[in-house]
């Protein structure tokens, strides 16, 4: 079963400034050391692009994780796609969408997933990993927004 949720941040950069933070292989790592996330493979540094891929090794859950992704989709400065290639998910699909505002710009992040292992894998999204990839992803917008 898939899970989705969405989180919303906002921001008094730029929507063009905010985009590209958001791409930023830097500020991704930056934003994620306490899961001593590393770059491994693919685009290691500079801003991501359509097309492009990265491989991110981390331990969540003191777990070591390697995922690969892509960028599906990419329409600057209004949303890019970036989707697990590899992973440790059955699927995993992150939209990120741009919007400026009167004060500076908002970014929307729509996140659906599947786990893998059948009902095991459904009690643990329901249970665990639906809030703390919510949480990740919240605490990761704030970071790129300049609000942590």
């Amino acid at each position: 079963m898939t899970v989705s949720f969405v989180c919303r941040t906002e921001s008094r950069l730029y929507v063009e400034q905010l985009f590209d933070r958001a791409r930023s292989i830097d500020l991704h790592l930056d934003s994620q050391k306490d899961s001593g996330e590393q770059v491994i493979g693919g685009v290691t540094e500079g801003l991501i692009g359509e097309g492009q891929e990265v491989t991110w090794r981390a331990k969540h859950f003191g777990v070591p994780l390697t995922m690969t992704s892509r960028v599906t989709r990419l329409d600057f400065p209004r949303s890019f796609t970036d989707e697990q290639v590899t992973g440790p998910f059955t699927s995993f699909v992150h939209v990120h969408e741009f919007a400026p505002t009167a004060t500076g710009s908002n970014m929307t992040d729509r996140v659906e997933f599947t786990a893998p292992l059948g009902v095991l894998g459904r009690v643990a999204e329901r249970l665990i990993l639906a809030r703390y990839l919510e949480r990740l992803i919240r605490d990761r917008g704030r970071f790129l927004a300049g609000r942590t």
